[in-house]
């Protein structure tokens, strides 16, 4: 695994402002944004870099054409946002809500979820390379003609998670939750499971176990 993280020491010295501050279209670097709730927010083709956003909530909000690179997020609630045509490169998400967002066709490159709730997220037709999730909640995820290269689950909780046209294979799903996974034989071939795992998707070759 080889998951390029941003670089700590370009956090050392930002400077504390507000979302709501923010001009149309300005492009933002070395910036520490925290405890504030945002609605009606415009992000819209803008460069976010070296930056840092801790408890900031941003519910149900729609950003467009963003560029996030080398950016820390912590404790954020993104719940219910769309991302469109958005770009992550050396993004980290710790402890943070993403819950029913809306993350297809979108582009994430070294990116780390770490203690996430991502359920009910939605990759499909994405790209995404140098991906981590880490004790993360997946449930009920969409991953449909998503192009993956280098992506870990480390204890990841995929319960529920649809995989259609997205190969699974020589990825390790062996310490990740797959129960009641939706996925094609084509898309798990060459996927490493457990022995247990194995009984969760018996239902692909139709045989039941008695």
């Amino acid at each position: 695994m080889n998951i390029i993280r941003p670089q700590k020491i370009y956090f050392e010295e930002l400077e504390n402002k507000k979302l709501k501050d923010i001009n149309k279209n300005e492009d933002i670097e070395y910036c520490n944004f925290e405890n504030e709730e945002c609605s009606d927010l415009e992000l819209w083709d803008i460069k976010i870099e070296y930056c840092k956003f801790s408890h900031i909530c941003m519910q149900n909000e729609k950003i467009e054409k963003v560029t996030f690179r080398d950016v820390i997020f912590e404790s954020c609630d993104f719940s219910n946002t769309e991302f469109i045509e958005t770009t992550f490169i050396r993004c980290e998400f710790n402890n943070c809500k993403l819950s029913g967002c809306n993350l297809s066709e979108n582009r994430l490159y070294n990116v780390s979820l770490l203690e996430t709730n991502a359920n009910y997220i939605n990759l499909s037709m994405a790209s995404i390379e140098n991906i981590l999730f880490k004790d993360t909640n997946l449930r009920n995820s969409y991953f449909q003609e998503t192009k993956i290269k280098h992506i870990y689950f480390e204890n990841a909780d995929l319960t529920g998670t649809q995989f259609f046209k997205t190969s699974l294979k020589d990825i390790d799903l062996s310490n990740s939750k797959i129960e009641g996974i939706a996925v094609t034989i084509e898309d798990i071939k060459g996927a490493i499971i457990d022995q247990l795992q194995a009984m969760d998707l018996l239902y692909l070759i139709g045989v039941k176990v008695k």
